[in-house]
């Protein structure tokens, strides 16, 4: 089941959706990436809802700041938790619960939703 990132409303579409306006959902292509990357590299990310329109994107602002931190970001680890990583992980969570934003705070280049996924 796919999420809809730019719309809270569920099973209908309210007045300015995405829906009405045109905005695209779903997979992301190569091409979206590209433009999504070098805008932030030249610009910077201060208004995630001015951003799409700047870029030449056709998406919501919610959409392309989730693209960027979960995907896109260079600093972001990729791979296997180390057994140190994972430590931390069961440590905060006795702590937290699953406050896993939090959790990600501690564990630099982790996301909170990989964080959120290994649990």
């Amino acid at each position: 089941e796919r999420q809809d990132h730019c719309s809270s409303n569920m099973g209908r579409s309210p007045p300015g959706s995405d829906h009405e306006t045109g905005l695209k959902k779903g997979p992301w292509l190569p091409e979206e990436d590209d433009k999504l990357i070098s805008y932030i590299h030249k610009h910077g990310h201060s208004s995630w809802s001015a951003l799409p329109k700047l870029a030449g994107l056709n998406r919501c602002g919610k959409s392309c700041r989730l693209r960027w931190t979960n995907y896109l970001r260079p600093d972001i680890k990729r791979g296997k938790f180390s057994p140190e990583e994972e430590d931390t992980i069961l440590n905060l969570h006795a702590v937290l619960g699953n406050k896993w934003s939090m959790i990600a705070s501690h564990l630099p280049g982790r996301t909170d939703n990989e964080i959120k996924n290994f649990w």
